[in-house]
């Protein structure tokens, strides 16, 4: 636990850069957390992920996305059912107006050594990272990758077996 606890504290006012996946389970716990185990893409978690990541985010200054983070969150939302993306989109719009959002140029991105074995959003939270920002994902190639090219990752998966609090 002291290496979660010293990569928030040395990551808190500089901000966390959140994966897709867990982005849209963010977007999907706040529109309504009975749908996380019954929405396709977000099954795989559980209300009670939803209630940690929420904890977890709560305790950085910053929220950081990209484009492609949100576009892949976007289409993969697309996914819900029809009676309930007004409602969804709703929450979505707001919180996107709370994150900060950053570009990475994909000319850039397909230019990185991550590029052939991750593709575009994850090369361009590569690049956006480096230096700057915790990545949380639940991608445990990805986060070894980062964390072995100096890029401070959490793995949520790590969080969630071990229940932090």
């Amino acid at each position: 636990m002291d290496e979660f606890e010293r990569l928030l504290n040395a990551h808190r006012s500089k901000g966390v850069l959140v994966d897709s996946n867990l982005l849209l389970l963010y977007f999907v716990g706040l529109f309504d957390p009975s749908r996380i185990s019954t929405f396709k893409r977000t099954a795989s978690f559980s209300a009670g992920d939803f209630h940690l990541l929420n904890k977890l985010l709560g305790q950085f200054h910053r929220v950081v996305t990209t484009p492609n983070i949100l576009t892949e969150v976007n289409s993969l939302s697309n996914q819900l059912p029809e009676r309930a993306k007004e409602t969804y989109y709703f929450v979505f719009s707001k919180v996107v107006t709370v994150l900060e959002e950053h570009y990475v140029r994909s000319a850039q991105a397909v230019t990185l050594p991550s590029f052939a074995r991750f593709g575009l959003t994850d090369s361009a939270i590569t690049e956006l990272a480096r230096s700057q920002y915790l990545v949380l994902t639940d991608d445990l190639k990805l986060a070894i990758y980062l964390q072995t090219n100096g890029v401070d990752a959490i793995n949520f998966n790590h969080l969630r077996v071990l229940n932090w609090q």
